[in-house]
């Protein structure tokens, strides 16, 4: 059974169905060039607070082996995509001044797009030296996102671009991720089933 943390922030309420551990598998199907890249793999994934206006995020991955061989990492930052106040901490360690904005569901409620969601960003960086930042927005139990700038550092591999689905179906967070890499345009990458964990 999901309880709503009592001290999460206002700001975090059209996100708080993520929160919390969530395991399960998942399928990569990649079409690079004329071969499919294709294998399962197991996911354990974590969404949690700090009191602040963000959900931390991390992912690991394995494939599903006889070794449980680790695949890949991955974590970052989701928040309301909104422009910043006074309140708001930073830059760097510099703490707001005055009061936290957006601190009732009265106020984040402003926040609502005319579309019915709220708009979202997302930061996410992997040990490979790419990073991304992703907008896009929350409706309900669904989340779209798409890469609205990709960083890579002179090492990693290609990786321009990309789009993500999340959604709780029945329970369990579904999602999908397309991407544009080695040289190819975007396309289906991986997509996985998750069960919140107790």
């Amino acid at each position: 059974m999901f309880s709503l943390d009592s001290s999460l922030p206002a700001e975090l309420a059209p996100l708080s169905w993520l929160i919390g551990v969530w395991d399960g598998t998942g399928v990569v199907h990649y079409a690079d060039g004329d071969r499919i890249r294709e294998h399962e793999f197991g996911q354990r994934v974590s969404f949690s607070h700090d009191g602040l206006n963000y959900l931390n995020y991390s992912s690991t991955t394995w494939l599903l082996d006889d070794a449980n061989t680790p695949l890949n990492a991955e974590a970052g930052y989701w928040r309301l995509h909104r422009p910043a106040h006074a309140g708001d901490p930073g830059p760097g360690m510099l703490p707001g001044e005055g009061a936290r904005p957006f601190a009732t569901a009265d106020e984040v409620e402003t926040l609502r797009s005319p579309q019915g969601g709220f708009e979202v960003e997302v930061a996410l960086i992997h040990p490979g030296g790419v990073s991304e930042l992703y907008l896009g927005r929350v409706a309900d139990a669904r989340i779209d996102l798409q890469t609205d700038a990709v960083m890579r550092s002179a090492s990693a591999k290609e990786y321009t671009a990309a789009t993500r689905l999340y959604g709780l179906v029945e329970g369990k967070l579904l999602w999908a991720w397309d991407i544009a890499a080695l040289g190819n345009d975007l396309r289906t990458h991986a997509s996985g089933t998750l069960h919140r964990g107790e």
